[in-house]
């Protein structure tokens, strides 16, 4: 962080007794975010509950709407909503609203931001007061596409998702856990989360399914990725699968450019990205994977390669923690920015 130390801001976070809540009190500890109060909101079955913080116990208190008064910053990971409900009214107190939910991001006085992507676009959170992090599939998606699409501009993209139970909740997490346990021990596998077993399987179903056939996640991808990149003409289309992994989504990504790019050129590019980790030599076996991007801030970007069957066309497998940059990372590097440029 490039903040001045000597500065510091009153921060809430809305929903922080859940997975992403817990993920981003431990990113404002390990990127040592400059605090005055840290205020920990949550619903009426967690009041009391006490959250460790820097050394220190902080009780967790009622999301109500008169909850933000002196509040600067207030995060928000407590389900769209919820923030529907609660965040114009932080908005209206004077924070500034960084909401994880899907609440928002469509909505256009409101700045959809990936701070390597588009920090530009913070800049107009002045009109309602609120900013939206994307889906974490689209964040790291354009993590790694922006530099190439500076470059060579990116006409088409074609993804495929195989995305971790730990963006279903906790509740998924559990129940892959006991269906793994039970088919070792011989037991049936209880089917609760997910329409069909998750346990060594794969499911083509993420979200609801809409009229043209996709689901609700696949249009998120589409829609998000021609607002980041302010550019409608882009075509998308996407796949997005749930696998039995516990966290990391994992991305297989072809691209096909204006300008022509070679494989090389994109790894260079992607050597020097934001944000981005280059692991690609195959041949040695090193390639991203969903193992090692658990509690990483980088995305992974490898298996980069010209697609032989286009002119101008690119392959790659991108892979980054689905809780950290796919959310709370993501909104946190999002306050940071806040807190140099604006406040």
């Amino acid at each position: 962080m490039n903040m001045l130390k000597d500065r510091k801001f009153n921060l809430a976070v809305a929903g922080a007794t859940g997975s992403v809540g817990g993920a981003i009190l431990s990113v404002l500890e390990r990127r040592d975010f400059p605090l005055g109060e840290l205020r920990l909101l949550a619903s009426s079955r967690s009041v009391g509950k006490k959250l460790s913080f820097r050394g220190r116990e902080i009780a967790v208190q009622l999301l109500t709407k008169d909850a933000f008064d002196g509040i600067d910053i207030a995060i928000f990971s407590a389900g769209a909503p919820r923030s529907l409900e609660f965040a114009p009214a932080a908005g209206a107190a004077g924070a500034v609203v960084v909401d994880n939910s899907s609440a928002f991001r469509m909505d256009p006085e409101i700045p959809l931001v990936v701070p390597e992507v588009n920090p530009q676009a913070i800049a107009d959170y002045k009109k309602r007061g609120i900013i939206a992090n994307p889906n974490c599939s689209t964040i790291q998606m354009l993590l790694a596409l922006k530099p190439i699409h500076d470059v060579a501009k990116i006409k088409r993209i074609v993804v495929s998702t195989y995305q971790a139970v730990s963006g279903s909740g906790a509740a998924a997490i559990v129940e892959l856990e006991n269906q793994v346990r039970a088919w070792a021990e011989g037991r049936p596998l209880a089917v609760n989360v997910y329409p069909h077993q998750i346990a060594f399987n794969c499911l083509p179903h993420i979200d609801s399914f809409l009229d043209n056939g996709y689901t609700r996640e696949e249009m998120k991808m589409v829609n998000e990725t021609r607002k980041i990149l302010a550019d409608d003409s882009i075509g998308v289309t996407a796949t997005t699968v749930r696998v039995p992994v516990f966290y990391g989504h994992s991305e297989a990504i072809n691209i096909e450019t204006v300008k022509k790019i070679s494989a090389v050129e994109v790894k260079e590019l992607l050597a020097q990205a934001p944000g981005v980790k280059l692991v690609d030599e195959p041949s040695l076996g090193r390639y991203p994977l969903a193992l090692d991007c658990a509690g990483k801030f980088e995305t992974l970007v490898g298996r980069i390669r010209e697609d032989e069957s286009i002119a101008n066309g690119v392959n790659m497998w991108v892979v980054a923690d689905n809780i950290l940059k796919g959310a709370a990372l993501n909104a946190v590097q999002i306050a940071e920015i806040i807190g140099q440029d604006y406040l």
